[in-house]
């Protein structure tokens, strides 16, 4: 730690190379991550910002195509994911 600061690697949080999409289209954490020890805030500060939602949308998506969900909950989540997208958009543009 440098000046009281955590040092992080330059994976942290970036939600392509901590939790990719694998051949079969279902997201897993790389075996590169199990050692780390920032691994849980990593994910979590990944899932937190607009590709978390984006994944999320997916989870929505594929319970409402396997029949797990019906069409007016998949409406509904998708618009409350849309909101949450458009309020996270809202807060990076105030200053």
């Amino acid at each position: 730690m440098i000046d009281g600061k955590k040092k992080y690697p330059t994976c942290f949080g970036v939600l392509d190379s901590v939790f990719p999409e694998g051949a079969d289209g279902f997201r897993k954490a790389p075996e590169r991550c199990f050692p780390c020890v920032y691994k849980t805030d990593c994910m979590r500060s990944a899932m937190g910002g607009p590709g978390g939602l984006r994944v999320r949308e997916e989870f929505v998506d594929r319970a409402y195509t396997s029949g797990m969900m019906n069409f007016l909950e998949r409406w509904a989540r998708k618009k409350d994911l849309q909101r949450r997208k458009k309020e996270m958009q809202n807060t990076e543009e105030k200053p």
